[in-house]
């Protein structure tokens, strides 16, 4: 029984101090490949660092949406140069992030008040909108950024997205069959999975499968067509039960595996067979 780690992010300070007993362990639990996803350019450049240095590990190389990369407006140039390396097998973590946007960061510092006592919008209301709209339009240039770059280097993309669904598909749409994504950490209904594999993508299961409150994903995670997914931790972030709340590591895929595994009535070793395929059908581990 293999496994592979499709989305973990092994360059944070988080796995400094143990890092070698962090791999080992991924290997004792059977999780044979690990791919360390990039989140700025400095980033990127460490996961390529490490995908180089161990046999085990590959390298997805991006920009995450909530990253301000020092305001770089370019951000294809850098990631073309990282992704000269054969260790690079996709291009991520990209995408739309609208969970903080500064109105509603600015409501949550009680700076702003949305309507006024007549119900009108206030000016600093108005000037929030403005700055989300800002906001929302270097996102979206970022993410068409590296779209286009993985068309060009011909790769696939790791899909982030939060509380940007539309957007995210109408951005996408265009580019066809192009490219294909995954929509990691998946934490949508059943609708809006079936409407991502519609448009030829897959999508990745995290910790949440496990959680108290993570039915809805589970149940979806237990229906959906057994070749359209895979699975991930997204560690350091969303540690399964039963160890909630501490530092998530790439070993707990086994756990996320061995719910959704349960949670279709089949053998571990068949879903690990079968997310494994389809890791290796959407990740280009033999580039040169």
């Amino acid at each position: 029984m293999t496994l592979i780690e499709t989305h973990a992010h092994l360059d944070y300070p988080d796995f400094a101090a143990d890092f070698d007993d962090v791999l080992r362990r991924a290997t004792e639990a059977g999780i044979t490949r690990i791919i360390t996803i990039g989140t700025s350019i400095e980033s990127s450049r460490r996961a390529v660092e490490l995908a180089e240095k161990y046999g085990n590990v590959y390298a997805v190389i991006g920009v995450h949406p909530t990253v301000d990369d020092g305001n770089l407006e370019d951000v294809a140039t850098p990631l073309r140069e990282l992704a000269k390396s054969a260790r690079v097998v996709a291009i991520g973590e990209t995408g739309l992030d609208y969970h903080r946007l500064p109105s509603i960061e600015a409501r949550k510092q009680k700076a702003v008040q949305v309507f006024n006592a007549l119900g009108s919008g206030t000016e600093e209301q108005i000037e929030a909108t403005i700055e989300d709209g800002a906001y929302k339009s270097r996102q979206a240039d970022l993410f068409e950024q590296q779209l286009d770059l993985a068309v060009e280097l011909k790769l696939n993309v790791v899909i982030h997205q939060r509380d940007a669904w539309e957007d995210t598909l109408d951005i996408m749409r265009p580019y066809g069959r192009q490219l294909s994504g995954v929509f990691h950490c998946f934490g949508g209904t059943r609708e809006q999975a079936d409407e991502v594999l519609a448009l030829g993508h897959l999508v990745s299961f995290t910790g949440i499968v496990t959680f108290k409150n993570g039915r809805t994903v589970r149940d979806v995670a237990a229906q959906l067509p057994l070749d359209s997914f895979m699975v991930e931790t997204d560690c350091p972030y969303l540690a399964p039960e039963p160890f909630r709340g501490k530092r998530c590591e790439p070993a707990h895929t086994r756990i996320v595996a061995e719910t959704i595994a349960a949670a279709r009535g089949i053998p571990l070793d068949e879903l690990a067979a079968a997310t494994t395929a389809t890791a290796e059908g959407f990740f280009q581990f033999n580039r040169k």
